[in-house]
């Protein structure tokens, strides 16, 4: 198997490190200033959100499946998506890699389902990253919040951001009553899990078609 990498900063060199490991050859490596667009079995973008909107059309050019890690473009997922499925392009798209992170989400996923029925809950979700973050509210808080949306948790979630010093990422999830708190938390130790859970994804995309995200890998691999 080989992979393309699209954006050659931190988590494109961790990607790049780690797919040596694991005898995954790397067929280019993109970035600005760097242009090895090649043929791959699949690409793993991690840019920006603009750079994004210029490469997929060059996926759904090239017919190369992508697990697309970048964030901020959720305003042009449906039409992404809609595109990909008339090209018959296989896509792994996530806010966040992190097999601790998807498996934190499913546990999030029922706990709001359980509160539905509690009205006497409030809820609240924290994020912590380091202060050169760009986004705010991070992506997998809003991931994690739509998947209580999604679970039948019909009321309001309040959200709050922190960026300083060199944080990887802290997510918390809060359900508050007159008489307890619970809350439920993930704290990643480094960007690696982010970047093995990328290549998790790119083994699994390879050969299928359609639309999915990293719970969709982990719930059928």
């Amino acid at each position: 198997m080989n992979v393309l990498i699209v954006g050659y900063g931190k988590m494109g060199r961790l990607i790049d490190a780690l797919a040596a490991e694991q005898g995954i050859e790397v067929a280019g490596r993109v970035d600005d200033g760097r242009d090895e667009w090649r043929a791959a079995d699949v690409a793993i973008d991690f840019t920006t959100a603009d750079a994004l909107l210029a490469n997929f059309p060059r996926y759904l050019q090239m017919k190369m499946p992508v697990v697309i890690g970048t964030t901020g473009w959720n305003a042009h997922a449906a039409s992404f998506r809609d595109q990909a499925g008339r090209a018959g392009l296989g896509v792994v798209a996530s806010a966040n890699f992190s097999i601790g992170v998807n498996i934190f989400q499913l546990v999030i996923n029922e706990a709001a389902r359980l509160m539905r029925q509690q009205p006497q809950y409030g809820a609240w979700i924290h994020e912590a990253h380091h202060a050169t973050k760009r986004d705010a509210p991070s992506g997998t808080a809003l991931m994690l919040r739509d998947s209580m949306v999604a679970a039948g948790f019909d009321r309001g979630i309040d959200m709050s951001a922190t960026r300083a010093g060199t944080i990887p990422g802290i997510h918390t999830v809060g359900f508050d009553a007159l008489s307890d708190t619970i809350e439920l938390s993930h704290t990643a130790r480094d960007r690696r899990g982010f970047a093995g859970g990328a290549l998790v994804a790119a083994k699994w995309i390879r050969g299928r078609q359609g639309w999915f995200t990293m719970a969709d890998v982990l719930q059928t691999s």
